[in-house]
């Protein structure tokens, strides 16, 4: 089922919503809307499964015009972030719920509708648990649940609103690997939500960047990262260090963006800056390192730039860290790579 967004605009009062939103998703495609809270994303899912209706504009599927349609008639599956299962039933009813309560003309029999709710407890590798309660279960086994009872109705359209928000870091990263490789089985089209660029990245075939309402950047995950649009993009898909003008240097190849020459403001992410003992060519940058911070596999390494009265954040691994035995307080040179310039007038 492939999704069409022509010209949607949504107003709450005096706030914009969603202002002129056009985007096309195909079909089988798994799509992540992201941005941060108040971009609009939440708001555009409603509106494709039927929950919020535009003020202008249309939404097609395959081609039909459902603006105006009933969310019953979408066939949408919608999976929420709270799970949103019915504690009073087991597991198994839960799956159940929506074939049991179709009309008696298109509801199949009991005989069917266990042996789909089978078939989707094994597809999301839960069928011992069915005669469970949603208080026995753990919160990524209740979000499995209720992406088993989505896909029950056999939805043309999946949609999930911040479906893993709920859940630990590790719960999380566990369920975006499966979610992937589920989709990669059942190819439904999906559109899922999130704030978390890591979770965009890892599971999307497509991300849609919003931010006020509008999209700043659709593209692979590839396209979006190595390839930001605008410094919203490149600011909100990681860390970056902002220098005040120009850091390319004569056959250092480092690039500028088209109209960048008055008021130019160069982005760097923290890992894109390399950290020396000794000058290694034009680009280098004396500073002197204010802070270190441990994190894990990585260290973040603090540094205020000579003649700046800003600070340069630089990521560095564990081994490099080591091996270049860095200490706070002492003098080195940064040398920024992948550089990318703006004009300063942007407006993030």
């Amino acid at each position: 089922m492939s999704i069409k967004i022509e010209n949607i605009s949504k107003q709450f009062g005096t706030f914009t919503a969603l202002g002129n939103v056009t985007l096309s998703i195909p079909s089988g495609e798994l799509v992540a809307l992201l941005g941060p809270s108040g971009s609009g994303k939440t708001t555009l899912l409603r509106i494709i499964a039927g929950l919020e209706t535009p003020d202008s504009g249309k939404i097609l599927f395959n081609g039909e015009d459902t603006t105006c349609s009933h969310v019953r008639e979408r066939s949408v599956g919608f999976v929420f972030q709270h799970y949103a299962l019915f504690k009073h039933m087991t597991v198994f009813d839960n799956v159940a719920f929506g074939l049991s309560v179709r009309p008696k003309s298109t509801r199949p029999s009991k005989a069917e509708i266990r042996d789909k709710v089978n078939d989707l407890l094994r597809l999301v590798q839960l069928e011992s648990m069915g005669n469970r309660y949603p208080a026995q279960l753990s919160g990524g086994q209740r979000q499995r649940i209720a992406l088993a009872r989505a896909l029950a109705v056999e939805p043309q359209v999946l949609l999930l609103d911040e479906p893993f928000g709920a859940l630990d870091a590790q719960v999380r990263a566990e369920l975006r690997r499966w979610l992937r490789k589920l989709h990669d089985e059942i190819h439904v089209t999906s559109v899922f939500v999130t704030h978390d660029q890591e979770e965009a990245l890892e599971v999307a075939d497509r991300i849609v960047v919003m931010n006020k309402g509008k999209i700043e950047q659709a593209g692979t995950p590839d396209q979006v990262y190595e390839h930001p649009a605008n410094p919203f993009v490149l600011n909100f898909l990681g860390n970056v260090n902002l220098f005040h003008g120009r850091l390319s240097q004569p056959g250092s190849g480092l690039h500028a963006a088209d109209g960048a020459d008055d008021n130019a403001v160069s982005y760097v992410r923290s890992h894109d800056i390399e950290i020396d003992r000794n000058q290694q060519d034009a680009t280098s940058l004396r500073a002197e390192i204010t802070y270190i911070q441990k994190l894990g596999p990585a260290v973040r390494v603090t540094l205020a730039i000579d003649g700046n009265t800003g600070y340069v954040e630089a990521e560095l691994t564990r081994d490099v860290f080591q091996n270049l035995g860095l200490k706070q307080g002492e003098s080195v040179f940064v040398r920024p790579r992948q550089v990318r310039v703006f004009v300063e007038d942007y407006q993030i």
